[in-house]
């Protein structure tokens, strides 16, 4: 093999929670190098979830809804004697985890409350109740995995 698999990096735990999942999560929504607005952003967000949702900790709210929001298959296009197919393919964990968190905070922008905090802790919420919109495109994957079920014997 000529290149070599990139070099797991090491991410520490969040300075609240101690939670390595939230530093991934702040990692990616961070935008233009402000982690402090980010970490900000998401701890004003758990104390939203933490006064709607009481019988649990913000964290495990959290956890749950992403759980919730993660496919367990993606489709992949590939392109077999002129004609394009989607292939249904499984997910490994690292990737599942990343779709997962890209969802959430894709569904959390597109929102329509005033703040980002107000924005994420909503879209949590309804994420944690599985609805909302990053549930609903995970439904969508799962729905078009179902119908090219057919197709996954063309798998790579």
């Amino acid at each position: 093999m000529r290149k070599q698999k990139p070099k797991i990096r090491i991410t520490l735990p969040d300075p609240k929670f101690g939670d390595t999942l939230v530093t991934k999560f702040v990692n990616n929504m961070m935008i233009g190098g402000k982690k402090n607005t980010s970490y900000s952003i998401f701890y004003k967000a758990m104390d939203i979830v933490q006064d709607k949702v009481t019988e649990e900790s913000p964290v495990d709210v959290f956890k749950k809804a992403l759980v919730n929001v993660t496919p367990a298959v993606e489709v992949k296009s590939r392109r077999i004697g002129g004609a394009t197919f989607q292939i249904p393919t499984q997910i490994y964990p690292a990737r599942k985890e990343s779709i997962g968190i890209k969802a959430l905070i894709g569904a959390a922008r597109k929102r329509h409350e005033k703040t980002m905090g107000e924005k994420l802790a909503g879209e949590i919420i309804a994420a944690f109740k599985e609805e909302g919109t990053a549930y609903k495109k995970k439904e969508e994957t799962h729905r078009m995995a179902e119908a090219n079920k057919a197709f996954s014997h063309f798998r790579f």
